[in-house]
């Protein structure tokens, strides 16, 4: 279930026009969670669409909703708590800075059946 909702959350990104989109498998990596999707957009503007996004399309699809989102005020650094999956939506700037996605080198893939947009990179499992 977990990795369905991180696709469905990943795809609700990229309608957003979402940046960056990665998935991070933490199954035994992490006690946090098993899947975390990090992306970015370039205003807190679009940052707080895709939030919205992410939120709305994994209630409609998943029933789901998140059990809290921080920093949606702001829209620099949102962070969508779903229990087993977190969901980050940077400001590009701060992304590069936190780089989330060098705490767990080895965790970053791309599922089977996720698209996948031109110059994204990532692993299959």
């Amino acid at each position: 279930m977990s990795l369905e909702l991180a696709k469905v959350a990943a795809e609700a990104a990229r309608s957003k026009k979402a940046e960056r989109v990665v998935f991070l498998d933490l199954r035994g990596k992490s006690d946090i969670c098993d899947y975390q999707v990090v992306c970015s957009g370039i205003t807190d503007r679009q940052t707080r669409a895709i939030c919205d996004a992410v939120e709305e399309t994994c209630r409609d699809n998943m029933s789901i909703r998140p059990a809290s989102i921080e920093g949606r005020g702001s829209g620099h650094w949102i962070l969508m708590d779903f229990g087993s999956l977190l969901v980050h939506i940077f400001m590009e700037q701060l992304r590069d800075y936190y780089a989330l996605e060098s705490l767990w080198p080895g965790a970053v893939f791309q599922p089977e059946g996720a698209e996948k947009p031109a110059g994204e990179e990532s692993v299959k499992i």
